[in-house]
């Protein structure tokens, strides 16, 4: 991106022999000298500029060079190169007065992003831990103020401008929300010392707003044109397992050795449900959160039928709330009950008549395995999107009944005693996945359905991240083809015996999904066009149980998962699929390292 900045020094006093000003510059941008910082009444000044002690050519007009404009009073840089580093003098004469400006020059090379925003909105500031490093703290932002000087950008400041992206993250990315003018500088990213990032943020002027119009953004939602085509599902079908390994590598990524559980259908069900009303360029952030083509008009044709589908053993439910003042449109409305199963349904008068109303419904939608979700709604929310998923699926071959406890290794090799799930011969599908450098095994549920577990090769965190990396959508299918042809056989199975309740932070997970928009400047005008509707909050919880009768799990806005293994023996870190052979999509994927 090329730099455009301007650089004004004001002095207060002219008739100095020296006044030297150091300004510290970024390659690419371009830079403009005043020899004085107002105008004078002076009429027959003799103005010459010097750049390390030598006179600027006024001829040469090659790029990055130095260009005297305004009969001298601008001294004008070009693109700024490490060349251009220096001093540069003015000297002005007029009859016996000299005057002279002095200005020192750095160019620094180490800013590593330049970042251009108008005044107002919210400047991103990016700064990332090195892959391989342990993210102990989060880094330090400061801003260069001066000479040698920097200021700290407190995120606990009153303003409450300044916040952290991901905290204990990698990705140790900052915003500053509500840009001024004074927010232009540049930016140091460190950590114990050490500098990760440098971002020259530039502020522009705002032009004049323009008001909010959903004008060419009101039709309802493209007909799927060929509703038997065979391509539709096999889209969606990759489309929701590139979307689940994409969730599963930026949840992992932030917590690297806790345990993990998802449902990636209750995730993408509700950013389809959203998608229903998105247009301009939320509807394109949202297709490429949930990796579907931007064509693909029958995606909600698709996921009703998937839904369908998967009603033998899954039960899935979508719910919108919205604020009672609002008038949702009809086709939205409409087509939202026509796909999803959801009529919308308006907020209650107090907060706490709102929660019951939501956790009650998540209770029923999940079999009451998820009983709570929210602990209030606030009076301003404008809109609330729910999608709840329950499973329950049981072996198809048992596990012994006998009370059974065993150590579980975790990875700092800490052993925990856990109850177990034991068969002496148990018929399951085992094979080492090259690709993942795992031990992979198969256990059938009922509802068509199966229990995926990897287990990498020791309870090494090293090794169990070499699996996660190696986990693309396609290394993924590839291992779900190659199980399934492998023949059942009677193995020695040991299992831990689990129960999981995670509630990620959906917030953080749209944020890296590229949703930022969705809370700060949405175009939802295929859901509501009277007024900007921004997002208030996503919300995302899953439970799961692994027990001697089967697999129970439930998500809303949420997440789940599973696990199994063989002589196989999963008493260590591991990985689980519970993956719907029928449909042929993951439904949780999880993550134990502590049960």
């Amino acid at each position: 991106m090329k730099l455009q900045a301007t650089l004004c020094v004001l002095l207060s006093l002219i008739f100095e022999l020296s006044s030297c000003e150091h300004l510290r510059v970024v390659p690419g941008s371009t830079l403009e000298l005043p020899c004085l910082s107002f105008h004078t009444d002076f009429s027959e000044v003799d103005i010459t500029w010097k750049f390390n002690g030598k006179d600027v050519s006024l001829s040469d007009q090659s790029p990055g060079s130095s260009r005297v404009k305004q009969n001298g009073w601008y001294l004008s840089i070009s693109p700024v190169t490490a060349a251009n580093e220096g001093e540069y003098t003015c000297v002005m004469k007029e009859n016996n007065v000299e005057m002279i400006r002095t200005f020192n020059i750095r160019v620094d090379a180490s800013v590593r992003y330049t970042i251009k925003v108008i005044e107002g909105n919210t400047a991103p500031l990016p700064c990332y831990f090195p892959p391989s490093s342990h993210v102990k703290a989060d880094a330090l932002w400061f801003k260069e103020t001066g000479s040698n000087m920097r200021t700290w950008l407190d995120p606990e400041d009153d303003n409450k401008r300044v916040e952290l992206l991901y905290p204990l993250d990698h990705d140790q990315t900052s915003i500053i929300r509500n840009t001024v003018m004074e927010d232009a500088g540049l930016y140091i990213c460190s950590s114990e010392g050490e500098s990760l990032s440098s971002v020259y943020v530039i502020v522009e002027v705002a032009p004049t707003e323009v008001p909010h119009s959903c004008i060419g953004y009101t039709a309802a939602w493209e007909p799927c044109q060929d509703e038997n085509s065979r391509t539709g599902e096999p889209i969606l079908q990759e489309s929701i397992t590139e979307f689940s390994m994409k969730l599963y590598s930026f949840l992992r990524e932030s917590q690297p050795s806790n345990n993990l559980l998802f449902s990636p259908i209750s995730i993408g069900g509700i950013l389809s449900h959203l998608l229903l009303g998105a247009r301009g360029h939320t509807r394109k952030a949202i297709e490429r959160a949930v990796c579907v083509p931007h064509d693909f008009h029958c995606v909600h044709l698709q996921m009703k039928k998937l839904r369908e589908k998967l009603a033998g053993s899954l039960q899935m439910a979508s719910q919108i709330y919205y604020n009672p003042q609002k008038n949702l449109s009809e086709s939205f409305t409409n087509q939202s009950i026509q796909f999803y199963d959801a009529q919308p349904t308006r907020l209650l008068e107090t907060s706490k008549e709102n929660t019951d109303m939501i956790n009650s419904w998540v209770a029923n939608k999940t079999n009451n395995k998820i009983k709570h979700l929210v602990d209030s709604v606030s009076p301003s929310t404008q809109l609330m999107l729910l999608n709840a998923v329950s499973f329950s699926g049981q072996w198809k071959v048992k596990y012994d009944l006998k009370f059974k406890k065993g150590p579980f290794t975790k990875l700092d090799g800490d052993l925990v005693t856990v109850p177990l799930l034991y068969h002496q011969n148990y018929m399951a599908a085992m094979t080492h996945d090259v690709e993942l450098k795992a031990q992979v095994a198969r256990f059938a549920l009922t509802g068509d359905s199966s229990l995926y577990i990897l287990l990498p090769r020791s309870n090494k965190v090293t090794d169990l991240q070499q699996v996660e990396e190696r986990m693309t959508d396609t290394a993924v299918l590839n291992m779900i083809e190659k199980v399934k042809r492998i023949s059942p056989q009677p193995i020695e199975v040991t299992l831990p015996q689990i129960k999981l309740d995670i509630q990620p932070d959906m917030n953080i997970l749209m944020r890296k999904l590229g949703l930022s928009s969705l809370f700060e400047d949405a175009n939802l005008c295929g859901l509501y066009s009277e007024e900007r509707l921004v997002l208030n909050e996503a919300r995302h919880r899953a439970f799961l149980a692994l027990t001697e009768q089967g697999v129970e799990a439930g998500a809303v806005t949420s997440v789940s998962f599973s696990r199994s293994f063989p002589s196989f023996s999963a008493l260590r870190p591991f990985i689980m699929l519970l993956w719907s052979d029928h449909a042929n999509v993951p439904l949780f994927i999880g993550r134990v390292t502590e049960p």
